[in-house]
Order: structure tokens, then sequence, then C-alpha cells
């Protein structure tokens, strides 16, 4: 049994991860300032003696104890990183180096998640990891992009400087029950327009692509490299390969939740990304992980969780 950290851990992921890790026999401090975390992600799992929640701003430093840290704190979706985008770039930056700093003193790994938004808009299709990306470095955009890029420069550089088990991986779209319904993902809005009967708004003619990973599929990976030996640094992408356009994701929420809805095109946003889909040919030759969910059999969960949850979206019955 260890005793690990989770950064951002009321949040989507982070609580996901907090509860497997509980379920596989750990103690967990899920830490959060609760930007976009919720309580009630934690809230069953606070009965449990092995977990703790501390609310606290990773931008200051933390002062505990602990076996291993993943961080993964930071707003991930455009429309609250660019809230407060000064913020966004402070919680990757800061937030890294508090992490570190904190992973050096105690002599433990620790696991930064990253973003394929590192790859910007990839000239390169699918991305693999030795890719340096097309990034805008002083777009809307930037400051979740290149905040997450010098989090995973100052975690190389303590690994080369201090010797530490320091890993990167870089997350590819992911879904699944927990997202917020107002994050501005496109599974999130897709999913509650359709509940509420509204038109799918699609940005551009639909035809730009992703690859989405359900929750539980990308939760395994991040324990898998935690758990991978501290020659494995990274970076890793943690995705699913299987890649669809957002006309056909679309096409796949009205079918599913039997709405009503037609698709309403509106102008591309900029410096959105035209193809994305990850190459995991080494996260599957280091970590031995593959995602196992498809997208229909993890659409259907999601469906469920914002029929229960989000604010008046409970009206359409799934045919």
């Amino acid at each position: 049994m260890k005793r690990i950290l989770v950064t951002g851990g009321a949040g989507f992921i982070g609580s996901h991860l907090c509860e497997r890790l509980l379920a596989r026999g750990h103690e967990v401090l899920c830490v959060d300032n609760y930007f976009t975390g919720r309580r009630q992600n934690i809230a069953p799992l606070l009965s449990n003696p092995r977990f703790e929640a501390m609310r606290h701003d990773i931008t200051f430093p933390l002062y505990v104890e602990v076996d291993a840290i993943f961080n993964l704190a930071c707003p991930a979706s455009p429309v609250h990183y660019q809230f407060d985008p000064v913020q966004t770039t402070k919680t990757s930056v800061m937030g890294a180096i508090n992490m570190l700093g904190l992973a050096k003193r105690l002599k433990i790994p620790a696991v930064q998640a990253s973003t394929s938004e590192v790859y910007g808009d990839p000239q390169e299709h699918p991305q693999r990891e030795s890719y340096w990306g097309n990034v805008n470095p002083i777009g809307p955009r930037a400051c979740y992009d290149e905040g997450k890029r010098c989090a995973e420069t100052l975690f190389f550089d303590y690994r080369r400087q201090h010797g530490m088990d320091a890993k990167v991986v870089r997350i590819f779209n992911t879904y699944g029950p927990r997202m917020l319904e107002n994050d501005g993902r496109v599974i999130s809005n897709f999913i509650v327009q359709a509940l509420r009967g509204e038109p799918i708004t699609v940005f551009g003619d639909g035809s730009q692509t992703r690859s989405f990973c359900y929750v539980d599929d990308l939760v395994e990976g991040l324990i898998r490299a935690l758990g991978a030996p501290p020659d494995v640094s990274g970076p890793i992408n943690l995705g699913n390969p299987g890649e669809f356009s957002i006309k056909e994701l679309a096409e796949k929420v009205i079918a599913l939740t039997g709405a009503p809805s037609a698709i309403d095109y509106r102008p591309l946003p900029q410096d959105d990304p035209k193809r994305r889909r990850p190459d995991i040919a080494l996260a599957q030759e280091l970590l031995g992980w593959s995602p196992t969910i498809p997208l229909d059999k993890g659409l259907k969960p999601t469906i469920d969780y914002f029929r229960k949850n989000a604010n008046g979206a409970g009206r359409i019955v799934a045919q």
C-alpha cells in the first residue's frame, strides 16, 4: 500500500483515478482548489478511511508526506483555461515546479499529466511522441498549450539534473461520467444539446477528426505509467487511436440519445486542430497498455450520466 497524492483529484479524470487507486488498496490524498473540480465527484470516497481531501492551489508549495504524485491539476477545456489564461499558465508551470520540488525532497516518483495539445494543429498524422508540434505560442490556446509544454520541460530538466523518477504522459481526448456539462468539450456539448432537444453545434464542416478514449482506459494507463521502471520517462501518448470526424460523433450522439436534433454548422475557432489521433506504440511497448472500450460502448454510460446529472438535460428518452 502506498500513500499517493493526486492533484486535481476532484476533477473529471482525477476523481476516477482516486477511486481506482483506493480500489487497489492505496491511501489517496486528493488536492484540488475546486476551480473545475467538484466535491460531488469525490463525495462517495469521503467515508473511506484511506481517502483524504485537501483544498489547496498548487501554485503555492505543498508540504505533505506521500509515496508518489500524479499531477493532474489544471483546467483542461478551452472554456475554463481561457477564463483566466494567466492563472492557467501559472498552474501548469508553478504547479509543476512545486510538485517536482516535493517529489525531489521525498525522493518519490511523479507523473505529469500533459496533453495532446502540445502537438498543436499537427502536421504529422498520427502524432508520435517524437513530433515537436505546431503550436501558436501567442494565440488564445497558448496559455494551456505552452503551459503544458513548459511543464514537460521542467519534468525532464528535473529528471536530468536531479536523477528523479519523473514521467510525462500526453493525454488525448478523454470522456466519460463526471465531465462538466459546461466545459465546452465536444462530447459533453453534443450530449447536453441532444438531451435538451437543441441543435448540435458543429464548428467548421465537421470533417475535422478526434480520437476519444474512455476514462476507465485512460486511468489504467496512468497507473501503469506510475508503475513503470524509473528508466521509463516518456513522454508517452495515452489515448484511443480510433479516429472519428466531428460530424460522425454528432450523428452517433443523436442516434444514441434518440434526439430530434439537427446539426448547426458554425465557423471554426482559431487554432483548432484539424486532425488529432495518437500513435500509442510506445504505450503498448513500455506499459503493455491499449484501450479496450470502443466509442459506442463508452458513450452509453456517459449519456446516462448526463441524463441524470446535467441541468435541464434529461428530457429526451433514449431509444
